[in-house]
């Protein structure tokens, strides 16, 4: 056979590859992706409810200019109330930035040491967690310590864990999905585990540490530890495809914010005034990262600084489905908002 021939055949196998795979693709994503760019934010954000989404909020800060609040859909749905840009949200994983900040100022205050392990300061999880001997600080913080993640557990989110306590006998006693250090896997029970250490060394909870060394240094008056600190009717009501109750009464351990003051907060991180020092600013970039997503059944947020044109995007999000569509959508979102952004510098 020819080598023109080759290269038709192959060209012809990738067409009709190309075309059975947007059989797989659920057209409302290809939509959303295809569709032309508006002009506005707020075009954009309107379009969110179209998408299958009942409420949106975004925050935009362009250092030098004032901040931008945009909203569309619900609040909450049930009650048709308007989606309010300054409504509380629960930034699921986003949690885990504040957490890392906190790591990094007490390793320079030598209140903790990267280098230790979990049964230095848990002595107890000794032969209830795999490798405890071995796991640091370090790889905990970084998701390189192999240790199970809780919420993988079988049909966890039918029913989530209120306690600390709760969630970490969901994991105890089982095998180490790598040895510590050879691999990364995002696990929430890291965290878990970061919270604990932090409460045992201090002597009092981490979101009062993080309260007093994070919120009031940048003056964060609409960061919250918990559901349970915040008065219910300032807090966005979350979905799950296909199931009708709120799920905003729900405790899963999860710190809860504005879009401004999260914007605020991605900002002091990014550009160092979170931190005491440069030494401080060095230990957090040695063991983390500077944005951060979040997903939880009725939240999802996306939280990043970009650098190219100097701006802090947040957007919250309270419709999910776990199936992935639901993200994609999100993402998709996110990423045209960016580009609308970009597009409006340059112009």
């Amino acid at each position: 056979m020819s080598s023109k021939k080759s290269k038709t055949i192959i060209r012809i196998v990738l067409a009709i590859g190309t075309i059975a795979s947007l059989f797989f693709v659920p057209w409302i994503i290809l939509k959303a992706w295809l569709m032309p760019l508006p002009d506005t934010v707020q075009e954009q954000v309107n379009y969110a409810t179209k998408l299958g989404f009942d409420g949106i909020i975004v925050y935009v800060d362009k250092k030098g200019n004032a901040p931008e609040f945009y909203a569309a859909g619900y609040k909450n749905r049930e009650q048709k109330i308007p989606a309010d840009p300054h409504s509380l949200f629960k930034i699921a994983s986003v949690t885990k930035l504040y957490h890392a900040v906190a790591i990094a100022k007490l390793v320079r205050d030598e209140q903790l040491s990267l280098d230790k392990t979990l049964a230095d300061y848990l002595p107890e999880l000794k032969g209830r967690i795999e490798n405890a001997d071995e796991i640091t600080l370090r790889m905990m913080v970084q998701h390189r310590s192999g240790i199970p993640n809780y919420t993988d557990t079988y049909m966890y989110w039918a029913a989530p864990k209120e306690t600390a306590e709760e969630n970490l006998a969901l994991v105890l006693d089982l095998p180490a999905n790598f040895e510590p250090g050879d691999d990364y896997e995002y696990s929430n029970t890291n965290y878990l585990l970061i919270d604990q250490i932090i409460k045992r060394v201090l002597g009092y909870k981490t979101f009062t540490y993080i309260q007093e060394a994070i919120l009031d240094r940048l003056d964060l008056k609409n960061t919250y530890g918990s559901i349970h600190d915040v008065n219910l009717d300032d807090v966005m009501s979350g979905y799950y495809v296909g199931y009708e109750e709120d799920l905003k009464t729900d405790n899963i351990g999860v710190m809860l914010a504005t879009a401004e003051d999260l914007g605020k907060f991605i900002r002091a991180l990014n550009d160092g005034s979170v931190f005491k020092d440069q030494k401080e600013q060095d230990i957090y970039s040695s063991i983390y990262r500077y944005d951060h997503t979040g997903l939880i059944p009725g939240y999802q947020t996306i939280a990043k600084y970009h650098k190219d044109i100097d701006t802090v995007v947040i957007q919250f999000t309270n419709t999910v489905d776990f199936e992935g569509y639901n993200w994609s959508l999100h993402e998709i979102i996110y990423n045209r908002i960016i580009k609308i952004l970009r597009k409006r510098m340059d112009s």
